[in-house]
């Protein structure tokens, strides 16, 4: 009798688990599998001479692995929709067929182009801080696009094609919640945050809930323990706009319902006001 000795990688034993499920399972249930003995449930010695430093478990490691390789997606949440559990599925089961292969230079190229219609226009110092890739391989990517120059108040900026002039907006209110794409997509922010960066951010650079106001951030909010959402305007908006930004508060109020929510990183704003 032939017998074979084999060892299935963690990476491939980990994707087995997920996709053999009954159910989609969560990083923490995938931990505690008894077959993840060696495998997932492995920790790691991070940074031993740091203050920091510390056994790690590589469960996340691996499942970041598989999902920026296409092949896992991390599906809904156990539980409510504020739960920090979520369930991993294979990428074939939202995606049939999967994610197709893409050139590296097409792919750096096209988010470029996502970039500048999210939050163009913007600078190649803005872009170059959010894509954390090398100086070069930002103007490489550019030259596929080939976007327009602008003035930004004396600062060179781009915008796609087409992008160059806009309406004017109609006024606007919008309350974000911690952590917003939104906040996040400029290096230089002090033409929309101004003075308010001490209240609104953590000392990581997190932002908390932020108000909003055409297109500037003018103050923050926060959810009490009784459920209302309450704001403060860190700046003189008129009468009219405080207003509005109240309604929007009670309206958010009443979205929210029984729900509590608390932002996984607390800034001295939000910490303040929810009491």
């Amino acid at each position: 009798m032939f017998g074979v000795n084999w060892r299935v990688s963690t990476l491939s034993s980990a994707y087995a688990s997920v996709s053999t499920s009954f159910e989609t399972p969560t990083t923490t249930e995938l931990a505690n599998r008894p077959e993840g003995v060696g495998g997932l449930r492995a920790k790691v010695l991070v940074a031993p001479d740091k203050s920091y430093g510390g056994p790690q478990s590589i469960t996340s490691w691996v499942l970041n692995l598989l999902a920026l390789d296409g092949r896992i997606v991390r599906a809904r949440p156990k539980g409510t929709w504020i739960s920090s559990q979520w369930r991993w599925a294979p990428m074939a089961d939202w995606l049939p067929g999967g994610i197709a292969e893409v050139p590296v230079e097409r792919a750096r190229a096209e988010l470029v182009r996502l970039w500048l219609a999210a939050f163009g226009p913007g600078t190649v110092t803005d872009l170059k801080w959010w894509t954390g890739w090398p100086l070069g391989q930002v103007r490489t990517a550019l030259t596929e696009i080939d976007p327009i120059e602008v003035d930004l108040d004396g600062v060179a900026g781009i915008v796609l094609p087409g992008d160059e002039d806009v309406p004017e907006p109609e006024p606007w209110i919008a309350l974000l919640p911690a952590l917003d794409a939104t906040p996040m997509g400029w290096a230089e922010r002090s033409w929309y945050l101004g003075p308010h960066q001490g209240a609104l951010f953590d000392r990581n650079g997190n932002i908390g809930p932020s108000v909003w106001c055409d297109g500037r951030i003018v103050g923050g909010w926060a959810q009490r323990r009784d459920g209302e959402v309450v704001v403060r305007l860190l700046e003189d908006v008129g009468a009219e706009t405080a207003a509005a930004v109240n309604t929007a508060a009670a309206g958010l109020t009443a979205w929210i319902g029984p729900v509590r929510v608390m932002p996984r990183f607390r800034t001295p704003l939000e910490r303040e006001l929810s009491g």
